[in-house]
């Protein structure tokens, strides 16, 4: 059974994936672009301050988690609320990730343990560095992709990418899982600015496959996302995040390197 430490991080790497996979940020594709006369995510050139994304991870297993998550560039914060599975058969869990600290929460927890809140120790990178690339991203300088098609609709710019035999690894197996081998399917959106405004990333190895997409739902919105009350906050559990989590049935898949996907070749 893996570790609730392990597990948990699993939750935790499903939206850093989601925000940051590739490189490149995500955003939203209209389903009917033709009828719209204004392009409804455009950025004039400034990066955004805020974001709010829907994001959904699909796991071969047919376990499907959807998130709606705030994004707060300047400030350097995330606030998710999604519904896992796995998670006492569905219940809502809130998860603000801020600096090096990611709280969550769900209903039951001051029942179970005592407080309202579980603080763990996570890693958050320089979320501003990420809006510069929701502006014009540069897709020319994507490359070590021997696949590629390009796909018009209205103002909208489809670039579809396909490599074999890429490194792949579980955000929720255990250490002694064998390296896995697979494809890697990588679709980006721009609009009539050259902003992304969509994303799909496929991974999959013959056994195993998962998707993660996101959509923007809003640019420049008020984005607050505060820490809980100090008395409210209890650190890890491990006993507790063991019940709730250690069934290990969320696994998913995700290039071995992310940080060298998406602006270089890969190697």
């Amino acid at each position: 059974m893996p570790s609730p430490q392990r597990t948990w991080f699993t939750l935790v790497g499903i939206l850093a994936t989601g925000l940051t996979v590739l490189g490149v940020v995500l955003a939203a594709t209209d389903a009917n672009p033709g009828d719209i006369p204004k392009d409804p995510l455009a950025l004039n050139g400034y990066p955004p301050k805020t974001a709010e994304l829907a994001v959904t991870v699909t796991t071969g297993a047919a376990i499907t988690v959807h998130a709606i998550v705030d994004v707060n560039f300047q400030t350097n914060k995330i606030e998710a609320n999604f519904d896992v599975p796995l998670l006492l058969s569905g219940v809502p869990v809130d998860l603000r990730i801020i600096g090096d600290d990611a709280y969550a929460s769900t209903p039951n927890f001051t029942a179970t343990v005592g407080k309202p809140w579980i603080r763990l120790k996570v890693k958050l990178p320089q979320l501003f560095n990420y809006s510069l690339e929701f502006v014009r991203p540069d897709i020319s300088l994507i490359s070590g992709f021997p696949r590629e098609t390009v796909t018009k609709s209205g103002y909208y710019v489809t670039h579809d990418f396909s490599r074999d035999n890429v490194a792949l690894s579980e955000l929720g197996a255990s250490s002694s899982t064998l390296a896995k081998v697979g494809t890697l399917n990588w679709s980006i959106t721009t609009g009539k600015q050259g902003e992304v405004t969509a994303s799909t990333v496929t991974v999959s190895t013959k056994h195993q496959r998962t998707t993660i997409h996101a959509s923007v739902v809003s640019y420049n919105q008020r984005v607050t996302i505060t820490r809980p009350n100090a008395s409210d906050v209890k650190t890890e559990d491990s006993s507790y995040l063991k019940g709730l989590l250690g069934s290990g049935a969320l696994s998913v898949l995700v290039p071995a390197n992310l940080s060298h996907l998406g602006s270089t070749s890969l190697s």
